[in-house]
């Protein structure tokens, strides 16, 4: 399968040991974008729905790869960029992202969906829409003094898109009900926009730890 990704594990050798936690984290942020990316497509051109699900799953263990990356490099540095506990949790935060996206669509396939809905392409949109402030907060945390604060803005704006995705699924599960679904139907897709929504919510606990992070070293 062909990613459009940068990380290559090889050039890690080749970066210093300050730069290897940004250069990691900044790949799980990238590989975030793209699994959100394909989420959209799914719903958006619903087609190929089993190949598509694979390549996110493909995806979601790739990220897996990262956060080992970035545990192994851990154990192996003493003084870290910035407080090794804040590296670990905006990591596991930036992977509980992932995790939720592939979740959704597994169950697509599991659940034999037909064709999707209105409101979970408006949550992959969201989605995407997160995932972009995410690259962007994330690229920047290399950067020293008061130009760290930048971050602030994108973590205010990750916040905006949860509340907005809260509002989508509200709308969404009452669709569910005030029509005549079948109770099948009913619970295949409350458990999909849950995890839909799950993943707006992650996005925002990454948000939460980035700005934790500024907060400490600006």
């Amino acid at each position: 399968m062909r990613f459009s990704l940068s990380f290559l594990p090889v050039s890690l050798s080749f970066l210093p040991k300050e730069n290897r936690f940004f250069f990691l984290l900044h790949q799980s942020a990238l590989n975030i974008r793209e699994v959100a990316v394909r989420l959209h497509d799914l719903f958006e051109n619903f087609e190929n729905v089993p190949e598509k699900v694979r390549e996110i799953k493909d995806l979601e263990e790739f990220g897996d790869q990262i956060i080992h990356d970035i545990t192994n490099s851990l154990h192996r540095t003493f003084v870290t960029p910035i407080d090794r506990e804040d590296i670990l949790a905006l990591a596991a935060r930036l992977d509980d992202v992932v995790d939720a996206i592939d979740e959704a669509a597994q169950y697509i396939v599991e659940y034999r969906i037909e064709e999707p809905t209105e409101y979970a392409l408006q949550l992959s949109t969201i989605i995407i829409q997160c995932a972009d402030e995410l690259e962007r907060a994330v690229a920047m945390l290399s950067t020293r003094g008061s130009k760290l604060r930048d971050i602030l803005p994108m973590a205010v704006e990750i916040n905006r898109l949860e509340n907005e995705a809260d509002q989508v699924t509200s709308r969404a599960r009452g669709e569910l009900f005030d029509n005549d679904h079948g109770m099948g139907h009913i619970l295949k897709w409350r458990d999909i926009y849950d995890d839909l929504e799950q993943a707006t919510d992650r996005a925002e606990d990454a948000a939460d730890v980035l700005e934790g992070i500024v907060l400490k070293n600006s």
